[in-house]
């Protein structure tokens, strides 16, 4: 029935959207008093001695309903003519109420099945915008609360009227706190600044980036107390069975009534689970004025009704070790705090610091120690005057004793765990994961890759009398020990090698180019010369690259130039043919005449005959003759 939303044409106006929020919010308070009625009814109808007709049933569903939001209710018909207050609350009704108006807040705005639309934004659909956010919240939650007014008026002539102020207020709290949730959900959860009316450290600590770790922590130590309450209470409850037994049975004769009781008894179960949970804690709770249940023991004397789930509550003077291992609990929950914190401080975005580790961890005390507190407030009431004014869980001693336990266990464990987990860091480093602790330890003496099926080097740095380098395991490497006795041989062996000249380092010296303008000159300098003086001279001063080894030329070291006088060659020595100039001078009568660059070079010869060496690898031109004296 919840299921099926409302939706929206887009022709519909702000009017449309009203009336869509005052629908919805009618919705989810009758929905709610229709479940209660229900249950109510079906009781009532099986009932063989029905104490009133039909309209003292419905009035009953409404004062349910009213207690389900943590209104007080008053039971007028008493043996002291006095009326007592009924203020324990069973949790397990608040969920129905809360839900239902988080779904009216939720989908008060549901246009379709996509309803992410921005505030005044024009949908391209044709949707209309959606309205402020003040208007579908004051709709939904002011019919609610039109109901709720209805259903204390219909209940105040009933066998357990609801207290007028006490309605009001909590009526109120929960209907708004439900549809503003409801309604956030709906508008894609923003988050807007605060007011400036917001304290500086309030703002600081919501904008924090460690709030939602501390809230997660302080949920992770909450959900481990309350299930060790409720633990707790079973386990109390199945070592007192007679006793819940003997009071169920007196409590109701026929089977409706015993229905009705275990209906109740199931909507106390987690109060039942608070209760435990201060219990472990160390407070307790109060078993009326003046008496105290304890793991130590109980103090004073108990006062509390015939019923199955107070019957199982402890009521020897002292203490033996089934209550004292509650303490066990608070431990757990503080380990749970500081695994949270650890978690998400050796997380993959960013590793913490240990001062933030702390301070994370502490926040989370914080939470959990709120969170029970307030659970503890919600929990316990009086159920009548006198001795029956107050049972339950005092709020301020459990929420502190929460917060302190936590606090305690969860800091010092978070920063273990964080130091733990982070070992694996430093394990892959050289050095090992103990190398941190090890200063005596010298550098080189076991290498294990991060990524190697190889066994850690584990114990064996901690031998001081290893040297340097000893063992050096690579990826998969499975090199065999190296002792320390045979390092004397090794290096006469390293000498004996070096010393022969087997093994050394070595590299290729650079060579100039055999192009450049300095060794081009040297060469000219060289052909004038055997040519007889028939070839140009090589200006003074010309450059000669060092390194340059020039044939018959002898040329000092660390000289850069190069005169007339000292480039004289051999007469016999004629230039390789690697060294041949790309242009060639042929003399000629009458003066110097620049050949083509394919002509062959001919030098002259002061013996008339053929000029050329018989080492020239260049053979004799057929077409021209010999160059003339």
């Amino acid at each position: 029935m919840t299921d099926r939303g409302l939706t929206l044409p887009a022709a519909q106006g702000r009017s449309s959207v009203l009336a869509t929020c005052v629908l919805r919010g009618a919705m989810a308070a009758g929905l709610g008093l229709g479940v209660l009625a229900v249950l109510v009814t079906v009781v009532w109808i099986s009932s063989p001695y029905p104490d009133s007709g039909p309209g003292g049933a419905l009035r009953a569903a409404a004062s349910m309903w009213l207690l389900a939001h943590g209104t007080r209710l008053v039971r007028p018909d008493t043996l002291s003519g006095v009326p007592a207050p009924v203020g324990i609350v069973p949790l397990l009704l608040v969920g129905l109420p809360v839900w239902l108006a988080h779904r009216a807040g939720r989908d008060a705005l549901a246009y379709g099945e996509e309803p992410e639309y921005e505030e005044g934004a024009e949908d391209d659909d044709g949707q209309p915008p959606l309205p402020p956010a003040w208007l579908p919240f004051a709709a939904v939650t002011g019919t609610y609360l039109l109901v709720g007014g209805a259903a204390v008026l219909y209940a105040s002539d009933g066998p357990l009227p609801a207290a007028p102020l006490s309605a009001a207020l909590h009526l109120t709290l929960v209907a708004s706190g439900a549809v503003g949730a409801g309604l956030w959900s709906a508008y894609g959860r923003p988050r807007a600044p605060l007011p400036r009316w917001a304290p500086a450290a309030v703002r600081r600590l919501l904008v924090h980036r460690r709030t939602n770790a501390a809230v997660r922590a302080g949920s992770a130590g909450v959900a481990v107390l309350l299930a060790g309450g409720a633990l707790l209470a079973g386990t109390a409850l199945v070592w007192h069975a007679g006793a819940a037994q003997d009071a169920f049975l007196r409590l109701a004769q026929d089977w409706p009534g015993r229905l009705a009781v275990v209906l109740l008894a199931l909507a106390l179960v987690p109060n039942a689970a608070v209760w435990g949970a201060a219990y472990g804690l160390g407070p307790g709770f109060l078993l009326g004025t003046g008496a105290v249940a304890t793991p130590l023991g109980v103090a004073g004397t108990p006062a509390v009704p015939h019923f199955p789930l107070l019957s199982a509550l402890p009521t020897e003077p002292r203490g033996g070790w089934p209550s004292w291992s509650a303490v066990v609990l608070p431990v757990l929950a503080g380990l749970a705090v500081g695994w949270w914190t650890a978690r998400r401080a050796t997380g993959e975005e960013e590793a913490w610091g240990r001062g933030e580790t702390a301070l994370t961890a502490a926040y989370g005390a914080a939470a959990c120690g709120a969170a029970l507190a307030l659970l503890a407030a919600l929990s316990g009431g009086p159920l009548g005057t006198e001795r029956l004014a107050a049972l339950g869980p005092v709020w301020w001693r459990t929420g502190g004793a929460a917060l302190l336990w936590t606090a305690a266990v969860g800091v010092p464990g978070a920063l273990v765990l964080r130091w733990w987990w982070g070992r694996a860091v430093t394990s892959d480093a050289p050095g090992g994961r103990w190398s941190r602790f090890v200063r005596w330890r010298r550098k080189g003496e076991a290498v294990v890759d991060a990524v190697s099926d190889a066994p850690r080097v584990r114990w064996s740095r901690l031998a001081w009398w290893r040297g340097r380098g000893e063992a050096v395991a690579g990826a998969g490497s499975d090199a065999p020990r190296v002792r320390w006795w045979s390092r004397l041989a090794r290096r006469r062996r390293k000498g004996e090698v070096v010393e022969r000249g087997e093994v050394g380092p070595y590299d290729f010296l650079p060579v100039g180019s055999w192009h450049d303008s300095g060794a081009r000159e040297v060469r000219w300098a060289a052909l004038r010369e055997a040519s007889g003086g028939l070839m140009p001279d090589i200006a003074p001063g010309a450059t000669v690259p060092p390194g340059d080894v020039v044939p018959g030329v002898d040329v000092a070291p660390g000289a850069d130039t190069v005169s007339k006088a000292d480039v004289v060659p051999k007469a016999d020595v004629a230039p390789r043919a690697e060294d041949r100039p790309e242009v060639v001078v042929l003399p000629e009568p009458g003066g110097l005449v620049q050949a083509e660059p394919d002509a062959p070079e001919v030098p002259a010869s002061g013996d008339g005959g053929d000029p050329r060496p018989e080492s020239s690898p260049l053979p004799a031109p057929e077409d021209e003759p010999p160059a003339p004296h």
